[in-house]
């Protein structure tokens, strides 16, 4: 039976290598590729593979947020093979019934293994995505990682928690999130993409260049032709534009 993958993981050499060892095991074919935790879920969503290889730290949602997201979105569960060089997240993989584990970097007779455990689980009675489903919701209370951010400071990473963002802005295609105590840079590309990983009931797109955490909104300040400026709660006690076109929301949300 040949099974159908998707390789994600946001190093290139790793997919490659992933790729070619999966060439060699014989009747698996690769059908896609992913670099972050949002085309992860676009892939999985087009392609329906029978398999995922899937990295579990990626810059914006990682590989546990990827599961999440698709179990909120009611996607049909491929099988999981989780992928990272770390291998503190091993137990929160099977927590999840992952089908197998891979550290990098990866080995041939392993790759093999986790195929045979593939087709071993496709093959049985068993429907790991009902229990997979059940134990997610496990998985978010006590994966503190899922609801972290990775942001470049000072040439060092840094995770920091959805509730410390203040607010997040694009300009010339890069993206700076202030916290409330650093500022950095995040790997995301757009906004709409940072949005995907953060928590819908706390962060607001006011204006096409800026997101704002509602909990961090220090005042609102009045501005020209009837605009307003959202104050924010950071060091800066930065001002952030409030569009037209979100205004109403800004009005209802505060009573203005």
């Amino acid at each position: 039976m040949s099974l159908s993958a998707v390789i994600v993981d946001d190093e290139q050499l790793a997919r490659d290598e992933l790729a070619y060892l999966l060439k060699s095991v014989g009747d698996v074919e690769v059908v896609a590729q992913g670099k972050n935790g949002v085309e992860a879920v676009s892939l999985i969503r087009e392609h329906a593979p029978d398999l995922v290889f899937l990295d579990v730290q990626m810059p914006g949602l990682d590989g546990f947020g990827v599961i999440k997201r698709l179990v909120d979105k009611k996607v049909p569960l491929p099988q999981i093979v989780f992928a990272t060089a770390y291998d503190q997240y091993a137990v929160k993989a099977f927590e999840v019934n992952a089908v197998d584990y891979l550290l990098k970097p990866f080995d041939k007779k392993r790759v093999a293994q986790s195929v045979q455990r593939v087709r071993k689980k496709l093959s049985s009675d068993l429907a790991p995505a009902e229990k997979l489903e059940t134990l997610v919701k496990m998985l978010e209370a006590q994966n503190p990682a899922a609801s972290k951010i990775v942001l470049k400071f000072g040439g060092r990473l840094f995770l920091v928690d959805q509730k410390d963002i203040c607010y997040a802005s694009i300009e010339d295609g890069v993206i700076t999130v202030a916290t409330t105590a650093v500022e950095g840079q995040s790997n995301c590309r757009t906004l709409e993409e940072l949005l995907e990983s953060l928590d819908p009931n706390l962060f607001w797109r006011v204006h096409r260049s800026y997101l704002v955490n509602i909990n961090r909104i220090k005042e609102v300040v009045p501005w020209f032709k009837s605009s307003y400026q959202l104050r924010m709660d950071d060091k800066k006690q930065a001002e952030i534009p409030v569009s037209r076109a979100q205004t109403k929301r800004l009005r209802e949300l505060f009573g203005l």
